[in-house]
């Protein structure tokens, strides 16, 4: 037995004897106060006051648990909500997103590629998704609301989508895929540098009822034009009247079976109206606050194996949840939590760490020092030469607040190689970060932050080269500025 684990073991049975008195006693201390029993905590009933206490305590521990394990189905359910009632998109139509300001409500966009958004309800039948070629010019996937990927959107073709419970109809030449769920989201990125290359593209892809497969309509398309909008989870009241609302939305998963009985006594069950009363709000008012807090730690401070990078780096992988939330031996929980907190969808194309194949996202909260990225503080990032990237990288700033694009006069957010940047002699790149703005050339490498907010960066790589897998290149940690 080394040092350690001696220490540990004494420690261990010192708390043993030291607690033992206490609990011949009517009066047990714990971490949520004093415990009262009849005749002793062995031999009594606990008292009304305890009893209270208890079930108090009870409800509250699961209220917290219930939001880290709702925290992707809240995000589809926000992100779904915002396009409808504040983008106005209905069943099937097109939100695309592509500018600076249009992109501000959305979680860890990138600032590169336009995005194609079409939700989708199947609950009344199958729909259609026409996808344009060629290959290579969309990339995308289909995602159930708990943002477990239905399947790839790369290849051109005709996609059919049928709801939980529905017959699969049979159609030649159609590709037919079943959700677990009634709402889908169809994720679709136009790759195309030219302007006109993409119009050309978007104007190839369809959205209808399968049912009006022989005539379809026009898709609608729809652009924020500036609109305000906000996919971040609701806060307080609204994100467990969201949750609520979902339930009664969408089938429960076999899995999820134990979740739903601990929300049935604080109000929230599938068939029946959202009524909390009192108590159950007071309860749940805490539990949102503490939930999130307890997701932030878990996203800014993971201790889940999957986002190690490198032990003398700050950097990790971002994309920490299989894409299907699945271990060989338990289903993933702070894993997807610590993802879809901070982002949206997953997809192996997005875990090009292990594949070698799609997207790299490399994400950190810290500098070099160890200190948490301030946006008061002026930064920067020597991104070494020769990037192990097939097709380009980019480095984006979010804000810590919403994980949306940071948020600056200027409107910009990110740099990338697709830009005309600042090059060192020797083919590195100085990214700079932060409220001062570079002289001279410099300022071309530039990403504003505001004082007083907090901010953390994506670092992407697209098509990712064997130096990246293989630790050749490394990715150096941001610096405070000298």
């Amino acid at each position: 037995m080394d040092v350690a684990m001696k220490r540990s073991f004494l420690l261990l049975a010192a708390a043993c004897v030291l607690t033992a008195p206490a609990l011949a006693g009517e009066t047990v201390e714990t971490r949520i106060g004093p415990l009262s029993f009849t005749h002793g905590f062995k031999t009594g009933y606990p008292t009304d006051a305890t009893v209270r206490k208890l079930y108090d305590e009870l409800d509250f521990q699961r209220a917290v648990q219930a939001y880290i394990w709702a925290v992707p189905m809240i995000s589809m359910a926000q992100w779904r909500w915002s396009h409808e009632n504040e983008l106005g998109a209905k069943n099937g139509e097109i939100v695309v997103i592509e500018s600076y300001k249009d992109r501000l409500g959305g979680l860890t966009y990138n600032a590169t590629t336009p995005y194609v958004l079409p939700f989708i309800d199947l609950k009344d039948g199958p729909w259609v998704l026409e996808m344009p070629g060629p290959k290579g010019s969309v990339r995308g996937a289909a995602h159930d609301m708990w943002q477990i990927g239905i399947t790839a959107l790369t290849e051109p073709g005709k996609y059919i989508f049928v709801g939980p419970g529905q017959d699969k109809p049979k159609a030649d030449g159609y590709k037919v895929f079943q959700s677990p769920t009634n709402g889908i989201l169809l994720g679709i990125r136009l790759m195309p540098e030219k302007r006109e290359e993409k119009e050309k593209v978007l104007e190839q892809v369809k959205v209808y009822p399968f049912s009006a497969a022989s005539n379809p309509k026009p898709t609608k398309i729809i652009t924020p034009d500036g609109r305000p909008w906000m996919a971040a989870a609701p806060v307080g009241m609204k994100y467990w009247e969201l949750l609520a609302d979902t339930i009664s939305r969408e089938p429960v998963q076999e899995r999820d079976r134990f979740f739903m009985a601990m929300l049935k006594p604080l109000g929230i069950e599938k068939g029946k109206p959202f009524k909390p009363d009192w108590r159950q709000q007071r309860i749940l008012m805490e539990a949102a606050i503490v939930g999130e807090a307890m997701a932030k730690a878990n996203d800014y401070s993971k201790r889940v194996e999957s986002s190690h990078y490198r032990d003398d780096s700050s950097w990790e992988y971002a994309v920490t949840a299989n894409p299907d939330q699945r271990d060989k031996f338990y289903d993933h929980l702070d894993e997807r939590a610590a993802w879809f907190y901070e982002a949206v969808t997953n997809d192996p194309a997005m875990s090009g760490h292990k594949t070698g194949k799609g997207q790299v996202y490399m994400a950190t909260y810290k500098d070099a020092d160890g200190d948490w990225l301030d946006g008061g503080t002026n930064y920067v990032l020597r991104v070494p030469p020769k990037v192990p990237a097939g097709l380009f990288w980019s480095i984006t700033a979010y804000e810590v607040s919403t994980r949306t694009l940071v948020q600056n006069k200027y409107e910009i957010a990110d740099r990338s190689s697709r830009m005309d940047l600042n090059v060192n002699a020797d083919g590195s790149v100085d990214i700079y970060i932060g409220p001062k703005k570079p002289e001279g050339n410099k300022a071309k490498n530039w990403i504003p932050t505001e004082k007083g907010r907090a901010w953390f960066p994506y670092f992407r790589l697209y098509s990712p080269k064997k130096a990246f897998l293989d630790q050749t290149w490394v990715l150096p940690d941001i610096e405070k500025a000298k």
